[in-house]
């Protein structure tokens, strides 16, 4: 029988684990690796429900559409959604707000990676703060990782009784550093011991998770920037978090030392060192430098800018079409676009009025929220 690229790659690569990959072959514990042929076109939605209760609209070809009925006509098969603990500040990215949008993903026939930040607010690298509602137990990792079982456990539930049990469960977002930490610390090095522990309290709870059927979530271990996530998977691994199904990675250029060629043969190396399967689950790319005129400076400027790809809307697509090669090159299986529907609009952040990504999004600001081109991506993943 004749093996796709992506088959016989990881094949390879699962005999490089059994015979001379050293660290990596004791990853192959727990958790059996997804089907090879399993693809994921995805679209980071958890924006939506807020700008469109600010007025926003999305359209293709002029006319308005429903996003999610919009992206999965488009190709789109997943959906990631994150979640707060307990937010003071927003009324988004809440449990109800999460149910909200599971239901519309449902009704759009797309599955749903939920992202548990295990924060009441923004968990990334340089941020992994700690719920306030557990702050009194921060020295304390049984207690903390009973926290971290419990409230997911809890969560899940809630959902499956609604016939909403995500597909595929983060536990934890960009977590390259110490999880559940306190929200003065930054870079702070990781206690393993500490980590592995809520780890695979978070993880066990999602294995035990099962609709009637029997089927539980995949579980994804999310580390930020293609450098960082070789070393710290061989740390995780060492510390006995081997229990999961899939790599997630982040990828802007300016967070990453890396170019795209550099990219690959980083993540070339962790596929052949863990043989899971990897998803790119955080990935933009700017379509202009302009803003919308509104008072939130874009985040993504000329410092996110790869040699070769201007920030055009064929830059973007261009871009985007890369990735998804490199990505089926590495033995990779998904592409998550990072927020393509963060439009701008009357709502308020906490730094200003509108959107810091329309930019970036994928949709024009300068012809009425229009689809770009680049979201053609969503369709060349599942058909390469």
């Amino acid at each position: 029988m004749q093996l796709s690229r992506t088959q016989a790659f990881l094949l390879t690569s699962s005999a490089c684990l059994a015979l001379i990959c050293g660290v990596g072959a004791t990853t192959t514990a727990g958790a059996a690796a997804p089907p090879a042929t399993e693809r994921f076109a995805g679209v980071d939605l958890s924006y939506v429900n807020e700008v469109e209760a600010c007025g926003a609209e999305f359209r293709l070809g002029g006319k308005a559409r429903d996003p999610y009925e919009l992206f999965a006509e488009k190709g789109a098969n997943l959906v990631r959604l994150r979640l707060w603990n307990n937010p003071s500040w927003t009324n988004y990215s809440t449990e109800a707000d999460v149910t909200h949008s599971s239901e519309r993903a449902r009704r759009a026939g797309m599955k749903v990676l939920l992202d548990f930040h295990y924060s009441d607010d923004w968990a990334d690298p340089q941020k992994q703060t700690i719920p306030a509602a557990w702050a009194a137990d921060i020295d304390d990792a049984d207690k903390l990782a009973a926290h971290v079982y419990e409230y997911t456990r809890d969560v899940l539930g809630r959902l499956n009784s609604r016939g909403l049990l995500p597909y595929m469960v983060q536990v934890g977002n960009e977590i390259n550093t110490q999880m559940l930490r306190p929200a003065d610390t930054k870079g702070a090095p990781i206690d393993w011991t500490r980590n592995a522990k809520i780890l695979n309290a978070g993880i066990r709870a999602v294995r035990e998770a099962r609709t009637p059927d029997g089927a539980s979530p995949k579980v994804m271990l999310h580390v930020a920037q293609p450098e960082n996530v070789e070393p710290w998977f061989a740390a995780a691994v060492a510390a006995g978090v081997r229990d999961f199904d899939y790599i997630g990675v982040s990828y802007y250029r300016k967070w990453s030392t890396l170019d795209l060629p550099q990219a690959e043969r980083a993540l070339l190396s962790v596929t052949r060192r863990f043989s899971r399967p990897i998803i790119i689950v955080e990935v933009s790319y700017p379509f202009t430098l302009q803003d919308a005129g509104d008072q939130a400076p874009n985040l993504l400027g000329e410092d996110s800018l790869h040699r070769g790809y201007p920030a055009t809307l064929r830059g973007q697509q261009h871009f985007m079409n890369d990735v998804v090669q490199m990505t089926l090159r590495v033995g990779g299986v998904g592409v998550v676009y990072w927020e393509p529907a963060w439009v701008s609009t009357s709502c308020k952040t906490r730094w200003g009025t509108g959107s810091h990504w329309e930019n970036a999004t994928l949709f024009d600001f300068r012809k009425a929220n229009e689809l770009t081109p680049a979201a053609d991506f969503l369709t060349a993943i599942r058909k390469q």
